[in-house]
């Protein structure tokens, strides 16, 4: 439901067809019409960089699809990210009798609903609160709705709150019904410890982590003492599991053995070249990507490391290009994964080796566009596209929910979906909500979801099936299991 339509509006000496040619075009028109756009068509993502966070703060990213045209006067967008929301730009014909010239009048009409007004005054510095609802059962979910993060983070919040609509269907948490409090980490870990502490206060005794280990290490030192079950669902480095930590998820060296071999027999060539964002995860990949490689009888022709949030990677890029390298294997993620890709494409990496990336998913590819994307792999466990009808019905179910302009659902998203029902059958077997029972239950069983089944060994052994899938024009294809 909308809460608020904001407007505004200006006015262009130009007639509506060529102002209506602006829009993602790069002209330097404005932050509306400069949004990244391959195409003005029905289906095609859309990102917008907005000054929402005040004067002094760096825009942010709205993420989402084009659901209408109608060209000269009409685009219509809808966003799931930082809030689920909808942007009408409409072009008109300006008619002043006093002038020859044609003009158009420009308006911007976004809807605000209860969360996105939530979400922009805690943006701002105001404090919004969540208070405790003793009739419900508070489960948090901590993920990136903003910053480089949030573009991997695009359809999590849908599945965990279809997760917590099937949950609830089947009768809730021990007579309770199951709340969902969700938190923005922003992308920084800083941030996700204090939206840590809050959804806390919220009344949340467990809290699922959608998030870069940079953030989930910092919560889970934060949060060492509060007594609160954290758990990382996406895939990560582990290393960080205890008591009262679960680490889900896949881990770089089975990944990467799943990959290295396919790659260099699919690249033609054994060097390789090592990419990526630098934090712990990114350089955990690339200690593990020095040995699996040597297994293999490949070399690593060259490294380096580019600071998260960064957008010029031309020195790095020619490092690629001088380095011979065969494969590129890309531990960058979210948004510096797209320009770093993007820019790849642009310099020539694609017509010179292939591009292996950890973190490449559905929403992520989409964004690399169709023919950057063409070249690159991914391995994880899951993909659209993988068969069977447990897949195909949750697929179903998340299109029926949430309509076909939502983002693709991937490995990282569907980690949120998996986490939320194995924290509620281990709240169910433990028979108590205390935390340190929950998380006992945690630690071990075999559970079938739509990626398969996933068998839990530990606060951070996970074993399940991983897929390797090649970037097409037509989206990800998964070419065999790894």
């Amino acid at each position: 439901m909308v809460g608020l339509a904001l407007s505004a509006e200006q006015r262009v000496d130009a007639p509506p067809a060529a102002v209506f040619a602006l829009f993602g075009a790069g002209a330097g028109a404005g932050w509306v019409f400069d949004a990244a756009c391959d195409r003005v068509a029905v289906g095609a993502v859309v990102t917008l960089h907005a000054p929402l966070g005040g004067p002094d703060a760096a825009p942010v990213q709205i993420l989402g699809r084009i659901s209408a045209v109608r060209a000269p006067s009409r685009i219509e967008i809808v966003h799931d990210l930082p809030w689920r929301g909808r942007l009408r730009l409409l072009f008109d014909e300006d008619c002043v009798p006093a002038e020859t010239a044609a003009r158009t009048r420009v308006r911007l009409i976004a809807d605000l609903d209860d969360a996105g007004l939530a979400w922009l005054m805690r943006r701002r510095g105001f404090r919004v609160s969540d208070d405790p609802d003793r009739g419900h059962h508070a489960v948090g979910l901590l993920i990136s709705k903003s910053g480089p993060g949030s573009v991997f983070a695009a359809a999590t919040e849908n599945l965990a709150a279809m997760a917590v609509e099937e949950i609830n269907t089947d009768g809730g948490i021990r007579g309770r019904p199951l709340r969902l409090v969700v938190g923005d980490d922003a992308t920084e870990p800083e941030v996700g410890a204090a939206e840590a502490w809050r959804l806390v206060r919220a009344g949340c005794r467990a809290i699922m982590a959608t998030t870069t280990s940079a953030t989930f290490a910092r919560v889970a030192e934060e949060l060492s003492g509060a007594g609160v079950l954290l758990v990382h669902s996406l895939m990560n480095e582990g290393g960080l599991g205890g008591e009262l930590r679960v680490q889900l998820g896949e881990r770089p060296e089975s990944q990467l053995r799943a990959a290295v071999g396919s790659m260099m027999s699919a690249a033609g060539g054994p060097r390789w070249f090592l990419a990526g964002n630098d934090y712990c995860w990114p350089q955990v990949v690339h200690t593990a990507a020095r040995r699996v490689v040597a297994e293999h009888d490949g070399t690593v022709a060259g490294e380096r490391f580019a600071a998260l949030g960064s957008r010029d990677f031309t020195p790095l890029i020619e490092s690629i290009l001088a380095s011979r390298a065969d494969v590129v294997l890309s531990s960058f993620v979210g948004a510096d994964l797209v320009a770093f890709e993007r820019q790849c494409h642009a310099m020539g990496v694609r017509e010179r080796c292939r591009t292996l990336a950890l973190a490449l998913d559905e929403p992520t590819r989409e964004r690399i566009g169709d023919t950057a994307s063409t070249g690159m792999w991914g391995v994880s466990g899951y993909f659209e596209q993988l068969p069977g009808e447990v897949n195909a019905e949750f697929l179903s179910r998340y299109r029926r929910a949430y309509g076909p302009f939502a983002p693709p659902v991937s490995s990282i998203s569907e980690s949120a979906y998996e986490s939320l029902h194995l924290y509620v059958a281990a709240v169910r077997r433990a028979r108590e909500d205390d935390p340190r029972a929950v998380a006992r239950e945690m630690r071990g069983g075999r559970y079938d979801f739509p990626r398969g089944t996933v068998t839990v060994a530990g606060p951070e052994t996970v074993e399940q099936r991983l897929f390797l899938a090649e970037a097409t024009s037509d989206g990800l294809v998964v070419s065999h299991p790894g």
